[in-house]
Order: C-alpha cells, then sequence, then structure tokens
C-alpha cells in the first residue's frame, strides 16, 4: 500500500530527471547554457526527493521488521504463559505429601512381594537342614571310586585313521594284472 504508492512515486521522479537531462543536452546543443543549467537543478531535486523516498522506504521496511518482531515475542510470551499455567493446575492436583504415600506405598508392596517370592523359592526340608560334615564325606566316597574305576579299566586304544590312496581314473578295459594290483592296493590301504 504505502510503499508501493513511495515506489510508483520514485519511478515517475526517475523519470522525470531523466527527462530534465535529455532538456539540459538539448539547450546545450541550442548554446543555451543557462536553460541547461536549470533542467540539471530541477534534475537533482527529483534525485534528491527519489533518495528522500528510498529512505522513507527503508523506515518502512524497518517497521515491518520491529512489528513482526514484536508479534513473534508476543506470541511466544502468550504460548510460556499457558504453559505455566497448564504446569501450575498439574501440580495443584498432584500434592507433594500425595506422591510421598503413594511411593511409601509401592515400595512396602515391593518388599511383600520380594518376602513372598523367597517363601516360595525355599524348597521343603531346607539345605540347612543337612550335616556339611557328611556331604563332604559322600562327595569324597564318589571321587574316590571313580578314580578305583579309571585304574581298571583298560587303555583305550585310539585306531590311527587309514590314508587314503589318491585314485587314478581306471581306463575302460582293465587287464587281469592291473585287477590284481588293485586288490592289492585296496588291501594295504586297510
Amino acid at each position: 500500500m504505502t510503499l508501493e504508492m513511495l515506489e510508483k512515486k520514485e519511478h515517475v521522479l526517475v523519470k522525470k530527471a531523466g527527462v530534465e537531462v535529455e532538456r539540459a543536452k538539448e539547450f546545450t546543443r541550442a548554446k543555451n547554457k543557462r536553460a541547461a543549467i536549470q533542467c540539471l537543478k530541477r534534475k537533482r531535486l527529483y534525485e534528491q526527493q527519489v533518495e528522500q523516498l528510498g529512505n522513507f522506504q527503508l523506515r518502512i521496511h524497518d517497521q515491518m521488521i520491529m512489528l513482526e518482531g514484536a508479534k513473534a515475542t508476543t506470541e511466544t510470551v502468550d504460548a510460556l504463559r499457558t504453559g505455566a499455567a497448564a504446569m501450575k493446575a498439574m501440580q495443584k492436583a498432584t500434592n507433594i505429601d500425595d506422591v510421598d504415600k503413594t511411593m511409601d506405598d509401592i515400595n512396602e508392596q515391593t518388599e511383600n512381594m520380594k518376602q513372598i517370592q523367597e517363601a516360595l523359592s525355599t524348597p521343603i526340608g531346607a539345605a540347612s537342614d543337612f550335616d556339611e560334615d557328611e556331604l563332604e564325606a559322600e562327595l569324597e566316597e564318589l571321587e574316590g571310586a571313580e578314580l578305583e574305576e579309571q585304574l581298571l579299566e583298560p587303555p583305550i586304544v585310539v585306531p590311527r585313521p587309514s590314508v587314503p590312496q589318491p585314485t587314478r581314473p581306471t581306463p575302460q578295459k582293465n587287464t587281469a594284472e592291473e585287477d590284481e594290483f588293485a586288490a592289492l592296493q585296496a588291501e594295504m590301504a586297510l
């Protein structure tokens, strides 16, 4: 709106300044120095007005930027106020004493559950009923019996793996000697 009007005025003034330059050139060709200088003076006045309009436009742009910034600031502050009010309402609904009591209840119930689980996991006739000395004597007997068995068993012989002989492609017809030779090689491989 205002910017557009200022831009149109600026455009008109730039054209008028251009016209004055052309007129000054015509008067110079006609050797009318006084009239040419008058045209150049008017051209300078138009240029000053153009510069003034440019400053007006800058001020308007500056004002627009400031207004946009103020709007963003106002919206931010409003959002913060809304958030603070919501948080305040939530805190009123939640009392710290209620939170402490709830946490105590949770801890108590957790402890009760642990005790129940421990009671259920303890075997019937608990391990503390066994005599440690008796258990150690039984373990020694087992170890002695195991050692005796190992000594009485015959040594285990581990067979050596046989090494397979590379096989040659055999021709379609074998002679009797070749068959005998192949059988001998097979026996030796065992």
